[in-house]
């Protein structure tokens, strides 16, 4: 056994009681630390399925939420590698209606803007939840979908789930494929990794080992018992869960690209480890440097004018956060130590999650924890305690 590995599994035994009191007790904590070379150590504890007392894994995929962002990203970024999009070009051109903002009308949408959310698209009762039969285009004609105030150019900052949904239909309209299945073909089977957008095209094994997400001890997302979904998608109720009359980018929600990917903890930090090699993994070429540079850059910086950052977002690339910024009126630093990490994090059902990574050192941290309350305590940042100390955690298994 490792010292690496034997450190993990201290640090997993001393710490279970406290996790369990935490919250919710079926929920799960896991976290994994890495290099450009591999995982560097893993701690794992709690239930990744409460009902059947099964315990969580650093390889039991979990829905990461917003860090899905992110892995969505780095797929545009393929096709625009490959010259079938362009970051700074107007998306109408391919989802065949035209995308403005009503109180901006002659200004365009770029996939820059969107992945930035400097786009003026807000949220708004959850519009970005699109069920089977609706479209995109039906919920960007209301107005409440944009900034009357600050239109798309202007580089104002707004994190808003809904641009995503008009990302997963630029890609389904220049692919002609739907997007779970896409994203699964062309980025994460190359990667080697056993991932999927709401479950269909994941694994049986992945499947088996899914982590049930809990709010007060009940389970809210993905209590599959081992079996797929009976419908992977939103419906409405009393609507048939059929795809027959699917057209590509008409719905781009569907496979919720804001926050659908099911992927584990280390199947997160082989995505890290991608992007700290400049887009190779393990000999195998996703994206170029350039392409990785253009992801991470910084797209847009708060300067206490030009966003609602909420002391959280302080800057930020193609849906790729950096933190440890200490801007002004910010408090993004989750590790205390001023080193600028850059990733994303995620929150919903109970979960916290985060992916990051240190290009400079050229080390990384992925974990999730789950069974939380909405109104979980507040931490010492931005970040609430519990993914502030799931974070240090995975952090203190970096070798020194």
């Amino acid at each position: 056994m490792s010292r690496l590995f034997l450190a993990s599994a201290l640090l997993a035994l001393t710490s279970c009681a406290t996790v369990a009191g935490t919250q919710d007790d079926t929920g799960a904590e896991v976290g994994v630390a890495f290099d450009r070379a591999g995982d560097q150590g893993f701690y794992a504890e709690g239930l990744a399925d409460p009902a059947a007392r099964r315990g969580v894994s650093p390889d039991d995929p979990v829905r990461v939420a917003s860090v899905s962002k992110l892995v969505v990203a780095i797929g545009v970024m393929k096709l625009v590698e490959q010259g079938r999009l362009s970051l700074d070009e107007d998306v109408s051109r391919h989802l065949g209606w035209s995308l403005r903002n009503p109180a901006f009308p002659q200004r365009p949408v770029s996939l820059r803007m969107l992945l930035s959310h400097t786009s003026s698209i807000r949220d708004h009762d959850d519009q970005y939840a699109i069920p089977l039969g609706g479209s995109v285009r039906e919920v960007m004609a209301d107005p409440r979908s944009w900034d009357s105030r600050h239109g798309p150019g202007e580089g104002w900052f707004t994190y808003s789930n809904m641009n995503f949904p008009v990302v997963g239909s630029v890609v389904e309209r220049v692919t002609g494929e739907r997007f779970d299945r896409w994203m699964r073909r062309e980025l994460l089977e190359p990667m080697r990794i056993d991932g999927c957008f709401n479950w269909p095209t994941c694994s049986d094994e992945a499947l088996a080992r899914a982590v049930v997400l809990t709010q007060g001890g009940e389970p809210v997302r993905d209590d599959l018992g081992g079996k797929r979904p009976s419908c992977p998608v939103f419906v409405r109720e009393g609507q048939p869960c059929e795809f027959d009359a699917w057209r590509p980018g008409e719905n781009g929600a569907l496979f919720a690209p804001q926050g659908g990917l099911r992927v584990s903890a280390r199947g997160l930090a082989r995505i890290g480890r991608m992007l700290l090699n400049q887009g190779e993994l393990d000999g195998a070429r996703i994206l170029s440097p350039a392409s990785v540079a253009e992801l991470l850059r910084p797209q847009w910086r708060f300067d206490g004018r030009n966003g609602d950052p909420e002391g959280f977002y302080c800057s930020y690339g193609l849906a790729a956060q950096q933190i440890g910024t200490r801007a002004r009126g910010c408090d993004d630093d989750a590790a205390g130590d001023g080193v600028i990490r850059v990733g994303h994090a995620g929150e919903a059902y109970g979960l916290r999650s985060g992916l990051w990574i240190d290009p400079e050192r050229g080390t990384g941290i992925a974990y999730f924890r789950t069974g939380l309350a909405d109104d979980t305590p507040a931490g010492r940042t931005g970040f609430r305690a519990a993914e502030e100390r799931a974070f240090r955690r995975a952090l203190a298994l970096l070798p020194r």
